[in-house]
C-alpha cells in the first residue's frame, strides 16, 4: 500500500534483461528520491528480483510474421492486456508510467494514454523499435539510450531527450576499474544472451584452436554457454589446454567485463551500454534476424567510436574470428586505444538523467 502523498511510478518492461536491467537502474535511482515503484511486466520476469513494492503480470504478445491467425491472437492478447492495465491504473493511480520498449510495454502505455496519465518511453537501441514507434505519438516524452536514433518520425523530435542507457550499480562499480595489464595473461570473455550463446559455442572454441600455440598458452576464457552446450564447450577448450570457466549465466558479468582484455558478444543495447561505460574492446556479432536490426545499429555506433569490431553472423567464421583475435591480442596498444574509445562514449549517470526526466514529466 502506497502512503498517501508518496509519488508512485509504474514501470513497464518486458521480462528480458535488455528491458529489465535499465528499468531496475531507474527504479533504484527513483527509490533514492523517495518515489515508490511498481512494475508491470510479462510472465518471463517471475524469477527476477526487481526493486519494486509490487509486480503486476500483464498479458501481451509479440507480432511474429503476417499469419492472420497469429496476428489475431496477438491483437486479442494485447487487447486483454490493455483492459487489465486500464483496471490496474485505476486502482493504483500512478503519477507517470514509464515504458522500456518491447510489446509488453504496449498495454500499460496505451491504458495510461487513454486515462490521461503522463507517459515516458525509453528507447535503449540505436534504432527505434516497432512497439515504441507505435506508442511514440501517444506518449508525453521519449528518452534515448544513444545520441543518434534511426527509424523515428521527425514530428516526435520535440519529445526526445538523450539520457543514455541506465546502468546497474554493478556496472557503475566495474566502470571504475582500469584496463587490465596483459603481462600475466590474456582474458577473453564470451557471452551471447539467450538467443546468442549457441553460435558462440560453435564458433569461438574453433577459432581459439586456430590461434598459434604461444598465444593460446597465454589465454584464459570465460564463456557463457547454454546448458546443452556446456560439456562440448568445456571439452573443446580442454583439448586445447586453455583454461576455461563456463556457465549458462554469470550473475557478476559486469565485473567479468572489467577483468577482460577482449569481449566477444552480441550487441544488445544493455551490452553496448555496459561495454561503453566500463570501456572494454569488443568483437560484436549482431543478432541477424531481428525485425528492426537494432543490434546491427548498436554495434555500428560502438564500431564508429573505435571501440569495437562488428562482424555480421554470415561472416562470423572460425577463420575470420581467429584472424581478428590474433591481430588484437598481439597488439596491446591497439586494445588500449579501443578501450579508451569505447569508454569515451559511455554514460554512467544515465539513470539519474532519466529519473530527472520522469520527475519533470510527472510534475512530482
Amino acid at each position: 500500500m502506497v502512503a498517501s502523498g508518496t509519488p508512485l511510478v509504474l514501470l513497464a518492461a518486458g521480462g528480458t534483461g535488455g528491458h529489465l536491467f535499465p528499468a531496475e537502474a531507474l527504479a533504484t535511482a527513483l527509490n533514492k528520491r523517495g518515489v515508490t515503484i511498481e512494475l508491470a511486466t510479462d510472465h518471463r520476469a517471475a524469477h527476477f528480483k526487481f526493486p519494486a513494492s509490487a509486480v503486476h503480470v500483464i498479458p501481451s504478445a509479440t507480432v511474429r510474421g503476417r499469419n492472420p491467425i497469429s496476428l489475431a491472437r496477438t491483437a486479442t492478447l494485447l487487447g486483454l492486456g490493455t483492459a487489465k492495465a486500464w483496471s490496474l491504473l485505476g486502482r493504483i493511480r500512478p503519477n507517470v508510467v514509464v515504458g522500456f520498449g518491447g510489446y509488453p510495454t504496449i498495454p500499460p502505455i496505451m491504458a495510461a494514454s487513454l486515462r490521461g496519465i503522463p507517459t515516458v518511453l525509453h528507447e535503449q537501441n540505436g534504432v527505434m523499435g516497432r512497439a515504441n514507434r507505435l506508442l511514440a505519438p501517444r506518449v508525453t516524452a521519449i528518452a534515448t539510450g544513444f545520441r543518434t536514433l534511426q527509424k523515428f518520425n521527425r514530428q516526435w523530435q520535440s519529445k526526445i531527450t538523450f539520457t543514455g542507457n541506465p546502468l546497474r550499480p554493478q556496472v557503475i562499480a566495474a566502470a571504475e576499474s582500469l584496463y587490465p595489464d596483459s603481462n600475466e595473461g590474456l582474458h577473453l570473455l564470451v557471452f551471447g544472451g539467450s538467443q546468442g550463446a549457441h553460435v558462440m559455442a560453435d564458433i569461438v572454441p574453433s577459432a581459439v584452436a586456430r590461434l598459434n600455440a604461444e598465444l593460446r598458452g597465454r589465454l584464459s576464457v570465460v564463456q557463457q554457454a547454454r546448458a546443452e552446450d556446456l560439456d562440448a564447450v568445456c571439452a573443446a577448450y580442454a583439448r586445447l589446454g586453455v583454461a576455461i570457466e563456463t556457465a549458462p549465466f554469470f550473475s557478476d558479468l559486469p565485473a567479468r567485463i572489467g577483468s577482460a582484455h577482449l569481449v566477444i558478444s552480441r550487441s544488445g543495447a544493455s551490452t553496448v551500454a555496459e561495454l561503453s561505460a566500463i570501456g572494454r574492446p569488443a568483437i560484436l556479432v549482431p543478432l541477424p534476424h531481428a525485425l528492426d536490426q537494432d543490434q546491427f545499429a548498436n554495434a555500428g555506433i560502438l564500431q564508429e567510436s573505435g571501440g569495437a569490431i562488428r562482424i555480421e553472423q554470415r561472416d562470423f567464421t572460425p577463420e575470420r574470428l581467429a584472424m581478428e583475435i590474433t591481430a588484437l591480442l598481439n597488439d596491446p596498444a591497439r586494445l588500449s586505444r579501443m578501450a579508451k574509445a569505447a569508454k569515451s562514449g559511455g554514460s554512467i549517470d544515465a539513470a539519474e538523467q532519466l529519473a530527472d526526466l520522469v520527475i519533470k514529466v510527472a510534475a512530482i
